[in-house]
């Protein structure tokens, strides 16, 4: 299918499907299990449930808690599979289950105790998960509705559900979903990946009170083996250093816009060139210091919710954080001063005014 929006990329698993039998062979096997697979059709927007009073009026009942279900596939790609426990239920014997529960409501507390957002939709939407999808399935996606998650090989990838940046990155699809829907290819699809990737950093984060200092800024550094040369899927604050494998080959993320990537495949490098605006929002939390979702990440929350293009370049967003961080902090604020520093130290703004540099789409 043209459109992929995992958290594994496309690359990675054509990569493992065609060279990888020698060294891991169960993985080569998944890999192209997982490509055949797909997944299931995008499901275009998650539907506030509502409902009637006696006089006709609608009735909205929104509260500050989340609304989770998880259910089990049960290694079939039947979705959504049978319930195995909904809000408010003791945990469960399957850890896998637990992860996923505790991992939903990680990112509900974010975004609503962070940003005032209740939910995905910001109406209080439920937040459904299916587990142990498919056989040996090696990735995590969310399908317009759910959390979707494979258990992997055990060989090359394991734990989606036990990695939190992993879980907050694609519940972070919903929001975008929601918000500036940005279109998934080329810049914009950067934009998409690299915003899921800096709420999934959020929400380990501010599960773990870690400040921008001591946060590692890695995306997905439960979800590969002991036997792979990696320490995560992503490093936001150095990309391209995520790993370097003799199978899956090295991070091919770069850091700047000198080294942006024209590419066909990944629809036009999505999860590629989102190291640029990666790496931008990491140098910016470092920069502003403390915790990153106070002030770095409530500019890129504004800047996501505004008047954001669906079709936004590198350059547009950019902007759209400067004017967030001016109607937050003041034209002539140390944020808005951090904003544009960060934006050209990744090479979007030019050196001498902060103005934009490039107009790659």
């Amino acid at each position: 299918m043209a459109t992929f929006q995992a958290i594994i990329p496309p690359y990675l698993l054509n990569r493992l499907a065609q060279t990888g039998d020698e060294q891991y062979p169960t993985a080569a096997a998944a890999a192209r299990r997982t490509i055949a697979a797909g997944r299931p059709p995008f499901r275009h927007r998650a539907q506030l449930d509502l409902s009637v009073d006696g006089s006709g009026s609608l009735i909205v009942e929104l509260t500050d808690a989340p609304n989770r279900t998880i259910a089990d596939a049960e290694n079939t790609q039947v979705l959504p599979g049978t319930i195995v426990r909904e809000e408010g239920a003791e945990p469960v014997a399957d850890a896998t289950v637990n992860a996923a529960y505790d991992g939903l409501g990680a990112t509900f507390d974010l975004l609503l105790r962070a940003f005032q957002r209740n939910s995905l939709d910001g109406a209080g939407a439920a937040l459904n998960a299916t587990v142990h999808y498919g056989e040996d399935y090696d990735n995590a996606f969310w399908d317009g509705e759910r959390m979707v998650f494979g258990d992997g090989d055990g060989e090359v990838f394991v734990g989606f559900a036990n990695s939190l940046s992993v879980i907050g990155h694609e519940l972070s699809h919903g929001v975008i979903q929601h918000t500036a829907n940005l279109a998934y290819r080329n810049q914009s699809g950067a934009l998409n990946e690299s915003i899921a990737d800096v709420f999934g950093a959020l929400t380990e984060q501010y599960f773990g009170q870690q400040t921008a200092d001591e946060a590692s800024w890695l995306i997905g550094s439960e979800i590969f083996t002991a036997a792979v040369q990696g320490v995560a899927l992503r490093n936001m604050l150095e990309p391209g250093t995520a790993y370097d494998d003799d199978v899956l080959g090295r991070d091919p993320q770069p850091g700047h816009m000198r080294d942006y990537v024209t590419m066909i495949e990944d629809n036009g490098g999505v999860h590629v060139n989102s190291g640029i605006p990666n790496r931008a929002f990491a140098l910016l939390a470092r920069d502003l210091g403390g915790f990153a979702w106070d002030r770095a990440g409530l500019i890129w929350y504004r800047a996501l919710t505004g008047t954001l293009s669906t079709t936004a370049t590198f350059i547009e967003f950019a902007d759209a954080t400067v004017s967030a961080a001016q109607a937050e902090y003041g034209k002539a604020s140390e944020e808005v001063r951090a904003v544009k520093r960060a934006w050209r130290a990744v090479g979007v703004y030019d050196e001498s005014r902060g103005n934009a540099s490039q107009q790659r789409r």
